[in-house]
C-alpha cells in the first residue's frame, strides 16, 4: 500500500502554507487534512469541501 499525501502548497492562501500531510490510509489523511484546513485556514468541514480535498490526494512520497 502506497502512502498518500496532500500538499498545502498546491492551494493558494494568504498564509503561504508549506505543510504536507501524509498517511498510510485515505481516511486517516482526510481526518488530519480537514482538521488542518479548518483550524489553520478557516475552511468549513462540509461534504463538498471534503470532496475537494479528496481530489487533491496524491500517492507516493511528497516532493521535497
Amino acid at each position: 500500500m502506497a502512502r498518500k499525501f496532500i500538499d498545502c502548497r498546491e492551494f493558494p492562501s494568504e498564509k503561504n502554507c508549506s505543510v504536507t500531510i501524509a498517511a498510510d490510509s485515505e481516511q486517516e489523511l482526510m481526518e488530519v487534512a480537514v482538521q488542518h484546513a479548518v483550524s489553520v485556514h478557516g475552511h468549513q468541514d462540509t461534504p463538498a469541501f471534503r470532496e475537494q480535498l479528496r481530489a487533491s490526494i496524491h500517492e507516493g512520497s511528497p516532493p521535497q
